[in-house]
């Protein structure tokens, strides 16, 4: 078993968010997602994939599919269907969420040397 504690060592970037991966393999990818207050990810698509969010910490304006925008904080789960489009803005703190996704052929790390998720 690991074990890895999900709100230590934050590493924030400027001047974009950073997805620092946790985990990465053959099956999967689960990143780390730390934004500054205002830092956002523009509008994009994981298009083989579902993708799931778990808000950590903070607070943040997300957007699927329908551009509609709900204002979420901790303890919420974020199901995005595979390949709609989401985006996310951090509010006015720091805001940690965790994604998971199935790995595809693009995302394996044997292809990408594991820097999957490094802005």
């Amino acid at each position: 078993m690991k074990v890895k504690q999900l709100l230590d060592d934050l590493e924030f970037h400027d001047p974009v968010p950073f997805a620092q991966p946790l985990l990465v393999d053959h099956d999967s990818r689960i990143l780390r997602w730390m934004l500054k207050p205002g830092q956002q990810v523009d509008a994009h698509k994981v298009p083989d994939s579902p993708f799931y969010v778990v808000i950590l910490k903070g607070r943040g304006v997300f957007a699927g599919q329908d551009g509609q925008e709900h204002e979420l904080g901790p303890n919420s789960l974020l199901i995005f269907e595979r390949g709609e489009v989401h985006s996310v803005r951090a509010l006015n703190e720091e805001l940690i969420f965790v994604s998971f996704l199935k790995a595809t052929e693009s995302m394996r790390p044997e292809r990408t040397g594991g820097e999957i998720g490094r802005e």
